[in-house]
C-alpha cells in the first residue's frame, strides 16, 4: 500500500507536466529538428505532383556558403551589435524600477508613463521612430539640425541605421525589464533591508549586496527575454528599413526571411541554415547565463 502511494506521488508531477511537455515537443523540439534537417538540403519549398519531397541533399554546403556570403556576414555583425546594445535594457530597467519603487506623490503617473511603451505594438514603435528620424520634419532630425546646422537622416545612413533601429527597440524593451524588476522588488525581504541599514549599508552597496542577490530570478528572465528580443529583431527592421539602405541594416532573422520566404528567395535549405546559426547563438548566450546562475547557486 505504501509503495502504491509512493508511485502515485512520483507519477503525479509527470501527469501535470505531460500536456506542457507534449506542446513543447510538438511546437519547439520538432520544428528545431526539422530546421536542422532541412539545412542539409537545397529545396525551393515545393513538392512534385505526387506530393514527394523534391529537395536535394547537399550536406554542409549551405553552411559553407554562408561564410562567403557578404550579406550574411553583415547580418551576423549587426546581430552582435544588437546583442551588445540590447543588453543595456537590463541595467536601465533595473534603475528605473528602483526609482519607481517608492511611495512618493505622483508615482503612479510616472509608472504609467514608463509602462506605456510596453503595451504598444512593435509595428507602432517602428512607425513612431520612423517619423521621429524622418528628414525635414522628424523631431530628431530637427534637433540635430538646430544643434549642428545640418540634419542627419538616420535611417538613410549606412553607419547609423542599425543604431537608430536598436534605439527604437530599446524603448519598449526597457519598459518590459522594468516591469520584471518591479515585480521582483515587491518580493524583496524587508528584514534583510533593515538589517543592512543597521549595518550602515546604503546606496550602491545596498543595491549590490542586498537587493540584487534577491533579484536573480528576475534578472535571469530579463536577460533571456532581452537576448531573444535582440535576435528576433525582424519586425522593427522590416517596418523601418526593410533591410536597407543597401542591406546595411539586415539582421539574421530578416535575412532568413529574405532567403526562404520572400519573392527573391525560396531557398528553404539556405534559410534553415541561417536559422540554425541564429539558434546556436541564442543557445550559447542563454546556456552560458544558466550555467553561471547554477554555479552561483551551488557555491552559496
Amino acid at each position: 500500500m505504501a509503495s502504491r502511494s509512493l508511485n502515485q506521488r512520483s507519477l503525479a508531477p509527470w501527469l501535470f507536466l505531460a500536456p506542457g511537455l507534449a506542446m513543447f515537443i510538438v511546437y519547439v523540439i520538432w520544428p528545431i529538428g526539422e530546421s536542422l534537417l532541412l539545412s542539409l538540403y537545397d529545396w525551393d519549398g515545393l513538392y512534385n505532383r505526387e506530393g514527394e519531397f523534391t529537395g536535394r541533399f547537399v550536406g554542409l554546403a549551405n553552411f559553407e556558403e554562408l561564410w562567403s556570403d557578404p550579406a550574411f556576414v553583415t547580418s551576423l555583425v549587426n546581430n552582435v551589435i544588437w546583442l551588445a546594445l540590447y543588453l543595456l535594457a537590463v541595467p536601465a530597467g533595473l534603475l528605473i524600477a528602483v526609482f519607481l519603487n517608492q511611495s512618493v506623490r505622483g508615482i503612479r503617473l510616472y509608472k504609467s508613463l514608463f509602462f506605456f511603451p510596453f503595451v504598444i505594438s512593435q509595428v507602432v514603435v517602428g512607425l513612431i521612430f520612423s517619423w521621429f528620424y524622418a528628414p525635414n520634419f522628424g523631431l530628431f532630425y530637427m534637433i540635430i539640425e538646430w544643434v549642428t546646422g545640418q540634419g542627419v537622416a538616420i535611417l538613410a545612413e549606412e553607419k547609423y541605421v542599425t543604431y537608430g533601429i536598436i534605439a527604437a527597440g530599446l524603448w519598449p524593451q526597457i519598459a518590459y525589464v522594468m516591469i520584471l524588476y518591479l515585480t521582483g522588488l515587491n518580493n524583496v525581504a524587508p528584514d534583510q533591508v533593515e538589517a543592512a541599514r543597521l549595518d550602515g549599508a546604503k546606496g550602491w552597496r545596498m543595491l549590490w549586496y542586498v537587493i540584487l542577490p534577491q533579484l536573480r530570478p528576475a534578472t535571469f528572465i530579463a536577460v533571456v527575454v532581452t537576448v531573444i528580443g535582440a535576435l528576433r529583431s525582424f519586425d522593427l527592421v522590416s517596418i523601418m528599413t526593410t533591410g536597407g539602405p543597401f542591406g546595411s541594416s539586415r539582421v539574421l532573422s530578416f535575412y532568413m526571411y529574405e532567403q526562404a520566404l520572400s519573392e527573391y528567395g525560396y531557398r528553404m535549405g539556405y534559410g534553415a541554415a541561417i536559422a540554425v546559426v541564429l539558434f546556436g547563438i541564442m543557445m550559447i548566450f542563454i546556456s552560458g547565463f544558466i550555467w553561471k546562475m547554477w554555479r552561483d547557486e551551488t557555491e552559496r
